[in-house]
């Protein structure tokens, strides 16, 4: 696919059962079901061959889509750890506090 760069290509392949791989599927499949309804046809038994077809594309697009998405993620972290790496002032690490000196006193009322 021409979506993704030469850079994430390095990245590991998505899972081949995927949110969005069963989500389009199911789409797919579904929208094959109404056409066939709409057409005043059985449903199930119609066009097996199309609900095959329409599950099977949505199955690659969610994929795809999974593997852009992927990608996507890998290249926002490796900008926001790029700035963290070159800016570290502004990131300097605080002062660790107990919980003690969190929470506020407790005086229970009666």
């Amino acid at each position: 696919m021409g979506f993704i760069p030469d850079q994430g290509k390095s990245l590991p392949p998505p899972a081949v059962a995927n949110r969005n791989s069963v989500w389009l599927a199911g789409v797919g499949w579904c929208s094959a079901m109404l056409h066939n309804a709409i057409n005043h046809r059985p449903p199930l038994k119609s066009g097996v061959h199309r609900q095959f077809l329409m599950a099977t594309i949505g199955w690659f697009i969610g994929y795809h889509l999974t593997k852009y998405e992927n990608y996507t993620y890998a290249r926002l972290d490796r900008d926001m750890n790029e700035y963290i790496r070159l800016h570290p002032e502004e990131f300097a690490a605080k002062e660790k506090k107990t919980f003690a000196e969190i929470v506020e006193p407790f005086h229970p009322v009666r």
